[in-house]
């Protein structure tokens, strides 16, 4: 008689130290149920988390929590504060006529306060009503154009004014709203919204050292037909006021998602490795696969190499000075940088790990359309393809 196979038990996901806290900071922002949507995670782990932290909390400590959460209160007063001044500003309407004005007003009366938009576009009540009592009701055309630039203006702030023109349009579309590239360009040149624009960048990798370095398995083939076949790593530094904030990350070049990342404020080898270890506990430790970076002194340490035999993965590695052969990480840093830092000010690197975190768990990998694979989130790549 045969046999009967045993079910094979279900291996339980193990998260970093560095995860749980950034996981339960943005509880504490959001809300548990808000942020385990978000995460992909159950309400009831995040309260297990929060537990275990309150129980060792000492009482410095939790007088230390009720300080943060004042600075918190006061950044949220003042980021209101700046997107009052933000939409006093109100684009390219203030460029235009008071008849325009007024249409515009006409056109979000039902959204916003009437004194609040006159104030923001210079124009004053009275002549707002003396132009409605002259039966100055906007045409279809103006009425059609002030609804698309509300849902316009929507959809860019909840990309947090990222995205441009090509990924808004699938958004609007993925909303019900059937319109093209040209439209929606010109609703944003129409209210002076632009997404956030490039800067360039260096390489922070110290490659010149005496460590063995391994070949170019890789060799500029960004492609992949399955996860876990090839992933890719890479550093940076990020400025806060308080000094520099190191980012180490390793990308699965099949979804691009971002399986791996560590944050420190040193360069060392245990960044990288940090980073190599979140992403074999999240992938289940793979074998076999091509992990890529630069020769930069952390990835050819013996802490790193230890780590990539031990659980049987291929090193390969940039050739040397070239950018190109690990293009897809510097891709990575190049939108998290534009997207989520440039322009802004970080006072702590606690506040810069916060956004990194958010970029990287919610932004990036969950929401982020990415040409690369059919412009769909890297989250939703997988399950798609996976399934």
């Amino acid at each position: 008689m045969a046999r009967q196979a045993t079910p094979m038990k279900k291996q339980r996901t193990h998260y970093s130290d560095a995860y749980r806290e950034e996981a339960l900071s943005l509880a504490d922002r959001v809300g548990v149920t808000a942020a385990a949507r978000e995460l992909g995670l159950q309400p009831s782990q995040l309260y297990q988390w929060r537990a275990k932290v309150q129980q060792k909390k000492s009482s410095s400590e939790r007088e230390q929590s009720l300080a943060d959460e004042n600075a918190r209160l006061k950044r949220q007063l003042a980021e209101m504060s700046e997107e009052m001044a933000i939409i006093k500003k109100a684009g390219g309407v203030l460029r235009e006529k008071p008849e325009v004005k007024y249409t515009f007003i006409h056109g979000h009366r039902q959204t916003f306060h009437i004194q609040l938009m006159c104030k923001a576009l210079g124009v004053v009540r009275s002549g707002y009503y003396a132009w409605c009592k002259r039966g100055g009701t906007p045409s279809l055309r103006r009425r059609q154009q002030a609804i698309l630039d509300q849902r316009v203006a929507q959809a860019f702030q909840r990309r947090r004014g990222r995205s441009g023109a090509p990924r808004l349009v699938l958004d609007l579309i993925d909303d019900g709203l059937s319109v093209n590239r040209k439209t929606v360009a010109a609703s944003l040149q129409r209210q002076g919204l632009r997404a956030k624009a490039a800067r360039k960048f260096k390489a922070t990798t110290n490659s010149r050292h005496s460590l063995p370095v391994a070949p170019n398995l890789l060799k500029q083939d960004f492609t992949a037909k399955a996860p876990n076949q090839k992933w890719v790593g890479d550093i940076t530094y990020l400025a806060t006021s308080e000094g520099w904030l190191y980012l180490a990350v390793l990308i699965d070049l099949y979804s691009r998602k971002v399986i791996g990342w560590a944050m420190s404020e040193r360069m060392t080898a245990d960044l990288a490795s940090d980073a190599l270890k979140m992403a074999l506990s999240r992938r289940k430790s793979p074998q076999g696969v091509i992990t890529h970076s630069d020769r930069g002194s952390q990835y050819c340490s013996t802490l790193y190499q230890t780590l990539l035999m031990k659980y049987e993965l291929m090193c390969s590695m940039s050739a040397k000075g070239n950018c190109y052969d690990n293009a897809c990480a510097e891709s990575f840093f190049h939108s998290l940088k534009v997207e989520a830092i440039h322009g802004e000010r970080f006072e702590t690197r606690n506040a810069m790990r916060r956004q990194v975190f958010e970029y990287i768990e919610i932004d990036y990998n969950r929401q982020r359309r990415h040409s690369a694979i059919g412009m769909i989130s890297p989250e939703a790549f997988e399950a798609r393809m996976i399934a």
